[in-house]
């Protein structure tokens, strides 16, 4: 099976949510196949189905004043944080398509396998934590764990959106905003400080869409931009933006 690859750069988060909706119902109608995009997003906070406002630790103004925007989505999880560095992924996958049909638990565990595999690719060992979804470092002596990356999936008629955010090299002091995921008990931490070398955001990029393919079983295919995954007056619509500067 092949797995679009769609790479977009940075994209103000409202337009990653739209870019989601076109695509989940052009993956219902089979219009596309299984579709991975990757992107970044300024800073902005996000609180899933299950969250508490509580868990944003800063205020309306202070978070005005930061240019950081704050929406309420439909994915699982309580409040995570986006912004420049983190490497953000939005798999638009049929469960359906797979033989046999993914169920939503072992998909998000496929996910994860294939977040700790691109964590072993840059030398960082990570792993899975009973009842706390996401990858983790391996707690060792008297340091806990500690999350590099954070997930968070809806599930609608079989398709798949939202997804993962992976650390790559964020500013971590902007965790400081929330309570991460609900969990205060541990700390985040990135690629940039738990690798030596740091890798760089492409390759990066690279690692986790040869992962996904790996551990879903699809061949990857890149492709140049969203009209040429969506050829019709729909992608032209209202172009995403994505800037040059990653």
């Amino acid at each position: 099976m092949i797995l679009n690859l769609l790479q977009l750069g940075r994209v103000p988060y409202g337009e990653g949510l739209e870019l989601q909706q076109r695509l989940v119902e052009a993956r219902y109608e089979d219009r596309i196949g299984n579709t991975l995009v990757l992107l970044e997003h300024p800073p902005v906070l996000t609180l899933g189905r299950n969250a508490s406002r509580a868990n944003i630790l800063a205020s309306d103004q202070f978070l005005a004043y930061r240019g950081v925007e704050v929406h309420e989505i439909n994915r699982g999880g309580d409040v995570t944080y986006h912004g420049p560095g983190q490497l953000v992924g939005y798999p638009i996958f049929d469960l359906r398509s797979f033989t046999p049909r993914l169920g939503a638990v072992e998909y998000v565990r496929l996910m994860e396998e294939a977040l700790i595999r691109t964590c072993g690719d840059f030398g960082v060992q990570t792993t899975r934590v009973a009842g706390r979804t996401g990858v983790w470092t391996i707690a060792g002596g008297s340091i806990p764990e500690k999350k590099i990356a954070a997930i968070g999936v809806h599930i609608a008629r079989g398709i798949t959106s939202h997804g993962f955010a992976f650390n790559v090299n964020p500013d971590l002091r902007d965790f400081e905003l929330i309570v991460p995921c609900g969990i205060a008990d541990r700390e985040v931490t990135s690629l940039e400080r738990e690798a030596d070398p740091p890798p760089a955001m492409e390759a990066v990029r690279n690692a986790v869409a040869r992962q996904f393919g790996h551990v879903f079983d699809h061949q990857v295919l890149w492709v140049e931009s969203l009209a040429d995954l969506l050829p019709n007056a729909e992608a032209a619509r209202k172009p995403v933006a994505a800037s040059a500067d990653l």
